[in-house]
């Protein structure tokens, strides 16, 4: 709104220099690049970014399954969890677990499950991979489009901030010039400065 209102003051002000009218339009452009480029360019990038997402979805849940583990035994912590607090809230437990991989071949091995004090014979959900190694569960793809929007926010936000780097950029410079021309004028007229009407 300043950029607009600069403008409009400075159309047919008789004391309107074209540094003044310049810095207005430079304001106006960003402006305008602000409330256009900037939101094109986030959801560009956050549609760029949720296809990509949505693919890795696609493709963890093709090449990942879930099988039905059962605990054999608890086996102890090593270490101490770092939190006391999230420790105490933890409800997951490593356990020596036994789980018929997608291929139907038996596999044991120790596994983080989801049980607060698992017992032998309990059963918990466990994903693998296609040769029935434990792996992380795939990504959702609520939450690949949550992360997508995230991106496309984080894009159009550091657009809008380069504009106003841009724009703050090259009003110091025009402001820089006009006080190069001022010390100029001031230069040509400065010994000549008091003198006037003395005759000399």
């Amino acid at each position: 709104m300043r950029a607009i209102s600069g403008l409009w003051r400075w159309r047919h002000n008789p004391l309107r220099r074209g540094t003044d009218l310049a810095e207005a339009w430079v304001c106006l452009a960003a402006l305008l690049l602000m409330l256009v480029a900037a939101p094109v360019i986030g959801t560009l990038v956050g549609s760029a970014a949720d296809e990509s997402l949505q693919r890795s979805v696609r493709e963890q849940q093709r090449r990942r399954h879930q099988v039905t583990a059962r605990v054999v035994e608890e086996l102890k912590h090593t270490a101490p969890a770092a939190d006391p607090e999230t420790a105490s809230r933890d409800t997951r437990s490593r356990v020596l677990a036994s789980w018929s991989a997608p291929d139907g071949t038996e596999r044991r091995g120790p596994v983080t499950a989801p049980l607060r004090d698992p017992e032998p014979g309990d059963r918990f959900a466990l994903w693998t991979d296609r040769q029935g190694r434990p792996a992380v569960r795939p990504l959702d793809p609520a939450t690949a489009t949550t992360h997508a929007v995230i991106a496309g926010i984080g894009a159009a936000l550091l657009a809008a901030l380069l504009v106003e780097l841009a724009r703050r950029l090259a009003l110091w410079r025009m402001i820089r010039r006009r006080y190069a021309c001022w010390d100029q004028a001031w230069d040509r007229a400065g010994p000549d400065w008091g003198r006037t009407g003395t005759g000399i």
